[in-house]
């Protein structure tokens, strides 16, 4: 049976959030209403629809860029993740199959490049690399390998602090010790400050979604994006943005202090609190976001994800040349 790959228009919006919800490796950051915060004219979309007997069976989000005169049509650039968002039951002939229909259409369609960044392994439902192959054996190149951080929530929160660096077991008490206080909150617009501060300090960068941006993001996404405060004398000295990706997934996106504070060791008690939250909800890993940049490493950052027993997991990107 062949396959039908066409562009994706608004009128497919149900079919196309429904099938991210079941399937093997959908994230939030795979959903039209996540893609559609963007402000209208910032991305050149062009999201593709693979469909073989009349049902969806694979989804690109994606966008058309042009730089240097080549035009590319990358993996979504208003999200973290793309790639082909695959169904839970999907055959290695399919993979296979699907792979050679995105490039037909992509080579008909003018492009003289196609670039995808994968979900980290453990955003499947079942592990699979056939997409992986498949994309390799079609001619795709890895253009880079970044490594994210990932912990696995274990079998009781006492089990993940038996895994953190002593050290980091000893910060969790002096935090409790000296009255830090751990809970979600609102004070968006106080965590902002902490974090716009924070990453000018250390990076010299500004955050990549403004105040207004992640506010309206946390409207759309009110149960799935949380802020998780550390409190000392009711002022906030730390906090985490929590996106609930998916069912298995929470995602760190941020991760913020006021160094005037260093000494109470809030973080170390926030993300003690925070595991404790998701293994409440049953979620089976957090993510504590990439600790390499286009392959660089940040000893440091891995070194203090590290502490908390996190290991690291590859987050690729794929790319050919036409």
């Amino acid at each position: 049976m062949s396959i039908l790959v066409r562009k994706y228009l608004e009128t497919d919006i149900l079919n196309w959030e429904a099938f991210v919800q079941t399937a093997n490796n959908g994230t939030l950051f795979h959903e039209r209403k996540f893609l559609g915060y963007h402000p209208s004219g910032r991305f050149v979309d062009h999201s593709l629809i693979l469909e073989k007997n009349g049902k969806i069976k694979a989804l690109f989000p994606a966008v058309e860029t042009k730089a240097q005169g080549i035009n590319a049509l990358i993996s979504h650039q208003g999200s973290s993740y793309g790639g082909l968002v695959i169904e839970r039951d999907l055959s290695f002939r399919d993979s296979y199959d699907y792979v050679e229909a995105l490039l037909n259409h992509v080579r008909k369609a003018g492009f003289q490049r196609i670039q995808m960044t994968l979900p980290p392994a453990i955003y499947q439902s079942r592990k699979s690399n056939y997409i992986d192959f498949a994309l390799i054996k079609h001619g795709f190149r890895y253009k880079k390998r970044d490594i994210s951080s990932m912990l696995t929530i274990e079998e009781s929160p006492d089990k993940n602090l038996k895994l953190f660096r002593s050290t980091h077991r000893t910060a969790v008490r002096k935090a409790i010790k000296l009255g830090v206080s751990i809970r979600e909150c609102e004070e968006w617009s106080d965590f902002y400050k902490i974090l716009q501060k924070n990453l000018k300090i250390r990076h010299n960068v500004i955050p990549t979604h403004s105040q207004e941006e992640l506010q309206k993001l946390r409207a759309l996404y009110h149960e799935r994006i949380r802020l998780f405060g550390a409190f000392y004398n009711e002022k906030l000295i730390a906090g985490v943005v929590n996106f609930s990706v998916n069912n298995d997934v929470v995602l760190a996106f941020y991760i913020s202090h006021n160094e005037a504070f260093q000494n109470l060791r809030a973080v170390n008690l926030l993300f003690f609190e925070i595991i404790k939250w998701c293994h409440q909800q049953a979620f089976k890993y957090l993510d504590f976001g990439i600790f390499t940049v286009n392959m660089e490493p940040n000893f440091g950052l891995a070194r203090f994800k590290e502490n908390f027993g996190a290991s690291g997991v590859f987050r690729d990107t794929f790319e050919l040349n036409f």
